[in-house]
């Protein structure tokens, strides 16, 4: 197996559990990932999530800020503030790489924790998750957050396709990161979770500008749609970037073996592309 590189988990701090869980239980759909993994949240320590990284030959994993708004309660939903990550990532330097997040419900308050984040803390991006907000991604309340980036360097890194939440999906569609990337071709882009069911519209955005990434993420590979498969293992190989989103890595690893993936495709997508796009 090669090395791998994780780009996408997220930390909950113990203060924030309950409410983030209480309220996310209340979203109106069950989200898929319960059955996976038994729960929205992860019940681990960041020493256990160590562990369980050596168990499985994971060099880094990338934990974010995941702030997410309810759309039927009209609230937000944070797993963890500035503060309580950068304490986790600066504990653990080699092993976790910070995440910063956005709202654009809070433009000023966010470029700020943003800027302080790489700045003080060392973080390599700012992870959004659009749908709860029920603008897309391309909505101008965005555009301050993508100039911020270009600013200080560091890619954007957005879940594209559905949600399994009680939440509307349009907002991230692959397709809105084509006016994204007309309108700041300096930044550096990275959809995740396939995209599905919209997978070839963020091969195709992916396909169509140098700084747009394919995040292989947060669907099992046993589902991975054909196209994706092609994709990761030929013209996209340079393209393509790994990430769990909480998935156990066992599962995720071991389905990754069986779709029998050429080597330099697949040490590409689990550890070199990371390592180049995020500047590690």
């Amino acid at each position: 197996m090669a090395k791998v590189i994780d780009t996408l988990q997220y930390y909950f701090a113990p203060e924030e559990k309950e409410l983030f869980q209480k309220t996310h239980d209340q979203e109106g759909i069950a989200c898929k990932l319960t059955a996976v993994i038994g729960g929205v949240m992860p019940s681990y320590t960041p020493e256990q999530l160590i562990a369980e990284m050596d168990a499985n030959d994971v060099e880094k994993v990338f934990l974010g800020q995941l702030v997410m708004f309810s759309y039927l309660q009209k609230k937000p939903m944070n797993s963890c503030n500035l503060e309580q990550l950068a304490k986790v990532v600066t504990k653990y330097p080699d092993r976790f790489v910070g995440m910063a997040t956005y709202n654009p419900y809070k433009i000023t308050e966010s470029l700020r924790d943003i800027e302080k984040a790489v700045k003080q803390y060392g973080f390599k991006a700012v992870y959004v998750h659009i749908f709860g907000f029920d603008i897309p991604l391309y909505d101008r309340k965005m555009y301050p957050l993508f100039a911020k980036c270009i600013e200080l360097g560091i890619p954007c890194t957005m879940q594209t396709g559905y949600v399994l939440e009680g939440m509307p999906s349009e907002g991230g569609r692959p397709i809105y990161l084509d006016k994204i990337a007309l309108d700041f071709p300096e930044l550096v882009m990275v959809g995740t979770h396939t995209g599905y069911p919209w997978c070839e519209e963020l091969i195709a955005m992916a396909y169509k500008f140098e700084n747009v990434y394919f995040g292989a993420s947060a669907h099992a590979p046993r589902y991975w749609e054909q196209n994706v498969v092609n994709y990761i293992n030929t013209r996209g190989q340079n393209k393509a970037i790994f990430g769990t989103n909480l998935i156990p890595f066992k599962l995720m690893l071991g389905q990754l073996e069986a779709l029998n993936l050429r080597e330099e495709a697949k040490q590409k997508l689990l550890y070199d592309n990371a390592k180049r796009v995020f500047k590690l």
